[in-house]
C-alpha cells in the first residue's frame, strides 16, 4: 500500500497540513499588520454598532490584537505534537479550525469586492483558504486511514 494510505503517511501529511496553516496564519495576521488592519476594523465594528445591530464584535487596540493573534498561532504549532502523534481528538478541531479560515479568508476577499478596494489581509487570505482546505482534507484522510485499519498486518 502507497505512503497516502497508510495510517502513518496519513498522520504525517495531516501534520504538514496543521503545521502550514499555522504558518499561514501567521502570514495573514502580518499581511494585516502590515495593512493596518484594526484600522478598517474597529470604524466597521463602530458603524454596525450605530446601526444597533446585536454582533458580539469588539474593538481593539493594536497591541491586544497583534498579541493575541500571536498566541493563537503558537498554540497552534504547540498543538502539531497531538496532531503529529495522530491525537483523533484534533480531527474535529482541524475541521472547525479550517472551516474558520476558509470563512476568514473568503471575508477578506468579499470584504475588498464589497468595498471596491483592497482590505488588509486579502493578499495573504487566498494562501489561508488554501492551507484550510488541505488541513480539511488531511484530517479526513487520516479518518479514513484510522477506520480501515491500514498500518494493521493482513490476518487473512
Amino acid at each position: 500500500m502507497d505512503e497516502r494510505g497508510s495510517v502513518a503517511g496519513a498522520t504525517r501529511h495531516w501534520t504538514l497540513s496543521w503545521t502550514g496553516l499555522a504558518v499561514a496564519l501567521g502570514l495573514h495576521v502580518a499581511d494585516e499588520a502590515a495593512n493596518d488592519f484594526l484600522a478598517f476594523w474597529n470604524p466597521l465594528v463602530r458603524s454596525l454598532r450605530e446601526r444597533a445591530l446585536p454582533l458580539p464584535l469588539p474593538t481593539f487596540s493594536f497591541g491586544l490584537w497583534l498579541g493575541g493573534l500571536i498566541v493563537v498561532v503558537v498554540v497552534l504549532l504547540i498543538l502539531t505534537w497531538f496532531v503529529r502523534r495522530g491525537a483523533t481528538w484534533m480531527r474535529p478541531v482541524s475541521y472547525a479550525l479550517a472551516v474558520v479560515m476558509v470563512g476568514n479568508g473568503l471575508l477578506h476577499t468579499l470584504g475588498s469586492i464589497y468595498e471596491g478596494r483592497v482590505v488588509p489581509g486579502v493578499y495573504s487570505s487566498p494562501v489561508l483558504v488554501i492551507a484550510a482546505g488541505l488541513l480539511f482534507a488531511t484530517a479526513w484522510r487520516h479518518r479514513n486511514a484510522t477506520a480501515t485499519g491500514s498500518d494493521l498486518p493482513d490476518r487473512r
